[in-house]
C-alpha cells in the first residue's frame, strides 16, 4: 500500500492529498495549513456525533421491530402505533408556525420553475451535457424520440417526420405565445419595431412575452420569448436545411430546459476510495473554475465539449440582455452513513464520507464564488444532502456546514441546503426538519424510490408488503407527495426555494413523460427530476402550460395539508391472493434489476445504469431502485412468501438473462455458469442479508464488493 501523507492528524491517501494541494487549494484563498487543520478538527470532533446519530437510527429500528413482532398475530392498530412512535421519539412534536430565513438565493432556485437534471459527477462528458442543458432544441427532442407517438426510422433525414416536428412546434408556439388574430403556422416574417415584436405586422396577444432578439431588428437572426419565467428562442436561418424550407426561415425552436442540475457524488456514482473521489472532486473543480472540458470521438471525428457561454440578446428597450447559457449547478454530497478509506483518523478509523465531501466540495466551490459570471450570481453554494433521518440529522448537517464555512473563511450561511425528503423519519417530521436548517434551506424534494425502500425496511416485521406496482397505488404515497408541497409552502418556501419531485425512470419513453410528468407542476412542484437533456427540453413544455407560482399561491391560500397519519399507513399486502407464478414473476423482476445494476457497479464502477427489464424496457437503475428491489425480496423471504431456495434459483436464471442482455459489452464479465463472481455474490447478499443492512441501504455491500474487485 502506498504510504499515506500525514496532515494534522489525518492519514491521507496520496492521490487525494496531492489533488487538494496542487489543484483545489491554489486560487481558493485558503492556505494549506488552514484547510487541513479545519478538516482534521471537523473529522475528529464530529465523528462521535455522527456515530451516535447512526446508533439512534438502529435503536429506533429495533424498537419498531419489537413492537411489530409482539403484535404479529393481531390486527394493526394505527392509533396505538402512532402513540408508540411518539413515545420513542420517532415522531417529534410539531412546533409553532415559522418561515425559512434563507437569503442570497439565485432565481433558478427561488422564482424560476423548471426541470432539474441529476447527473453522475464522475463522468465529465455527462456533467458537461447537464450543465449545458440549460438550452435544448425542441425540434431535436421531437424528432429523435417517441414524443410524437413513434420513433424515427433508421437511416437519413425523414422530411415527412421533419414536417410533423415543425407543425408540432408551431402548435406549441400558438398555445404559449399566441399572435393577435393569426397563427405561427402561417407566419412569414418576424421583425421588431419600436421595441415590439410583430409577426406579419401582427403583435403578440401579450406583447410582454417578447424578451429580445439577435441581429437586425427588421430581420432578426433570433427572437427571444418568455412565459412563466422560462425563455424560448426562435432561430432563423434560411441557409439551414430546415430554415430553407420554412416560409419564415425558422430553423429551430430552442427551449430553456434544465434550469438547474445536480452534480451527484452520491447515488449515481460508484466512489469507494481516494482514486474515485479524486475523479469526482476533479470534475466538480473544473465546473466551479469554468474550465472543465472533455474530448471524445463522435461520428468518426474528435469533439471537445466545454461549458457553454452565456447568451446575449438585445432587449425590447435596446439594451443588452444576457441570459445564462448553463444550468445552475448544485452538488449532492453523500449522506451520514458511509465512511471512506481515502482518509484515516488518528485512531485508524475511516473518515465519514459526508464530512469529507462537505469540506472538499465547499473548498472547490470557493473558486466559483471568487469569479465573475460563474455558477451563482447570488454568491451561494447549493448542497443537496440525501438520506437524513429526522430533525436531529438535519441539524447535524447544519452544524457541519457552519464548521466548514468557518474553516474555509466563508460567510455564514453561504452554503444552502437541499433536504431530500426520502426517509420516513424525515417525511413524518418534515416541518421540524426544515426548521432545523431554516437559515439554509433552499430545496426539499420527494424521493419515492428511497422512501419506498425505507418504508419496507422500517416496517419489515409488520408483515409481507404488496407487490411493487401495488405499493405505488396505496394512499401513503399520495399523502407523502402532497405533504411535501403543503409543508414546504407552510414554511415559506414559495418564492425562496425549490419544492421538487422525483425522477422520470424511463429515459426512452418521452411520450409517456409528456403525458404523465405534467402532474408534478400541477401539484405545485417548481422543479422535478429528469434523466437527460432531451427529457429536460420536453418536460420544460409542462412549465409553460402550468404556472407553478399561481398553483402554489392557490394551494397556500387553501390552507389544507396531508396529515402524518396517512404517511404511516404501511403498504402491506391486505389480501395475499397470489399464485406461485405471480410470486416468482415478482421476484424475477426484482432480481433481474438488482443483477443488471450490481454487476456494472461492482465490475465496472458504473453508479447509474439504464437496465432493460424483462420486457426490454430500459429503466434507470441506481442505488435507490436497487434498495427497493432488495428490500422487497428480503421482506417476502423473511415472511415466507418465497423460500431461500426459490430466491437462489431465480437469481441464477436472471443472471443468465442479464449476461445475454450485456453480450455486446466487451468489458462485461458473465456471471453464469459459475455464479461465483464478486458481483453476483454482492447481488445475492443484498437480498439474503437485506434485513440486516442499516436502514436497508445497499452501500455497505456495494462498497465492500467494489473494493474487493479493485483489490483483485
Amino acid at each position: 500500500m502506498t504510504q499515506r501523507i500525514e496532515k494534522h492528524g489525518l492519514q491521507v491517501a496520496p492521490e487525494l492529498a496531492n489533488f487538494i494541494e496542487e489543484q483545489a487549494l491554489p486560487g481558493s484563498g485558503v492556505t494549506s495549513d488552514d484547510f487541513w487543520k479545519g478538516f482534521s478538527d471537523l473529522a475528529h470532533d464530529l465523528a462521535p456525533k455522527n456515530t451516535a446519530l447512526l446508533a439512534r437510527r438502529e435503536e429506533l429500528q429495533n424498537k419498531i421491530d419489537q413492537w411489530h413482532i409482539a403484535r404479529r398475530d393481531q390486527a394493526h392498530d394505527p392509533d396505538a402505533y402512532h402513540e408508540f412512535l411518539r413515545d420513542i421519539g420517532y415522531l417529534v412534536p410539531e412546533g409553532d408556525a415559522f418561515e425559512i430565513e434563507t437569503t442570497k438565493i439565485d432565481p433558478e432556485i427561488a422564482t424560476v420553475a423548471g426541470p432539474q437534471l441529476v447527473v453522475p459527477i464522475t463522468n465529465a462528458r455527462f456533467a458537461l451535457n447537464a450543465a449545458n442543458a440549460r438550452w435544448g432544441s425542441l425540434y431535436d427532442a421531437f424528432y429523435g424520440t417517441d414524443a410524437m407517438g413513434s420513433r424515427p426510422a433508421p437511416g437519413g433525414y425523414d422530411r415527412g417526420r421533419g414536417a410533423r416536428v415543425v407543425a408540432r412546434a408551431r402548435v406549441f408556439l400558438d398555445d404559449t405565445f399566441p399572435i393577435e388574430g393569426a397563427s405561427h403556422a402561417d407566419a412569414r416574417r418576424y421583425h421588431v419595431e419600436k421595441g415590439a415584436l410583430l409577426v406579419d405586422d401582427k403583435p403578440l396577444a401579450d406583447p410582454a412575452q417578447f424578451a429580445g432578439y439577435v441581429g437586425r431588428a427588421k430581420a432578426p437572426d433570433a427572437v427571444l420569448l418568455v412565459n412563466n419565467g422560462l425563455h424560448v428562442e426562435l432561430v432563423f436561418d434560411r441557409a439551414h436545411n430546415i430554415g430553407a424550407r420554412d416560409q419564415a426561415g425558422l430553423a429551430d425552436v430552442r427551449i430553456e430546459s434544465a434550469v438547474s442540475a445536480i452534480m451527484d457524488c452520491e447515488d449515481s456514482v460508484a466512489c469507494v476510495d481516494a482514486e474515485d473521489k479524486v475523479l469526482a472532486y476533479g470534475n466538480w473543480l473544473g465546473l466551479m473554475k469554468g474550465d472543465l472540458a472533455e474530448t471524445f470521438e463522435k461520428g468518426g471525428k474528435s469533439v471537445t465539449r466545454a461549458l457553454a457561454e452565456d447568451r446575449v440578446f438585445t432587449g425590447p428597450d435596446g439594451a443588452e440582455k444576457v441570459l445564462k447559457g448553463r444550468a445552475l449547478m448544485l452538488v449532492r454530497n453523500v449522506g451520514h452513513l458511509m465512511t471512506n478509506p481515502a482518509v484515516l483518523l488518528r485512531d485508524g478509523a475511516e473518515v465519514y464520507e459526508g464530512l469529507m465531501d462537505a469540506m472538499v466540495t465547499m473548498l472547490i466551490a470557493k473558486h466559483d464564488l471568487a469569479r465573475e459570471g460563474g455558477n451563482s450570481v447570488a454568491g451561494s453554494v447549493y448542497v443537496v444532502k440525501p438520506k437524513m433521518h429526522g430533525p436531529e440529522e438535519v441539524a447535524f448537517a447544519d452544524e457541519i456546514f457552519t464548521r466548514v464555512e468557518a474553516a474555509l473563511g466563508m460567510e455564514r450561511y453561504t452554503v444552502k441546503l437541499g433536504i431530500m425528503d426520502e426517509e420516513r423519519r424525515t417525511s413524518v417530521n418534515l416541518k421540524e426538519c426544515i426548521r432545523a436548517a431554516k437559515h439554509r434551506v433552499a430545496f426539499i424534494n420527494t424521493g419515492f424510490l428511497d422512501r419506498t425502500g425505507d418504508e419496507i425496511h422500517t416496517s419489515m416485521e409488520a408483515g409481507p408488503f404488496s407487490r411493487k406496482d401495488f405499493i405505488k397505488r396505496k394512499g401513503w404515497i399520495t399523502a407523502y407527495e402532497n405533504q411535501n408541497v403543503d409543508i414546504g409552502l407552510e414554511c415559506g418556501l414559495r418564492g425562496r426555494a425549490q419544492i421538487g419531485k422525483g425522477m422520470w425512470a424511463k429515459p426512452d419513453d418521452m411520450a409517456d413523460l409528456l403525458e404523465q410528468k405534467i402532474e408534478h407542476p400541477r401539484a405545485g412542484a417548481n422543479c422535478a427530476w429528469v434523466p437527460s437533456p432531451t427529457a429536460a427540453t420536453l418536460h420544460a413544455l409542462h412549465y409553460h402550460k402550468v404556472n407553478v407560482a399561481a398553483v402554489q399561491e392557490k394551494l397556500q391560500a387553501g390552507g389544507k395539508r396531508a396529515y402524518v397519519t396517512a404517511l404511516l399507513d404501511i403498504p402491506l399486502a391486505a389480501y395475499r391472493r397470489w399464485d406461485r407464478d405471480q410470486i416468482i414473476r415478482e421476484v424475477e423482476n426484482n432480481a433481474q434489476g438488482i443483477l443488471g445494476y450490481v454487476v456494472r457497479w461492482v465490475d465496472q464502477g458504473v453508479g447509474c445504469s439504464k437496465v432493460p427489464d424483462l420486457n426490454g424496457v430500459g429503466l434507470m437503475e441506481d442505488r435507490a431502485t436497487c434498495r427497493i428491489s432488495a428490500q422487497h425480496i428480503a421482506n417476502w423471504l423473511h415472511h415466507g412468501v418465497v423460500s431461500e431456495a426459490d430466491v437462489v434459483e431465480v437469481f441464477r436464471r436472471m443472471a443468465e438473462v442479464v449476461d445475454e442482455q450485456n453480450a455486446g459489452d466487451p468489458l462485461y464479465q458473465p456471471m453464469a455458469p459459475g455464479f461465483n463472481g464478486i458481483a453476483y455474490g454482492a447481488a445475492l447478499d443484498l437480498v439474503l442479508k437485506g434485513r440486516d443492512q442499516p436502514s436497508g441501504y445497499t452501500e455497505p455491500v456495494l462498497h465492500r464488493s467494489r473494493l474487493e474487485w479493485k483489490a483483485a
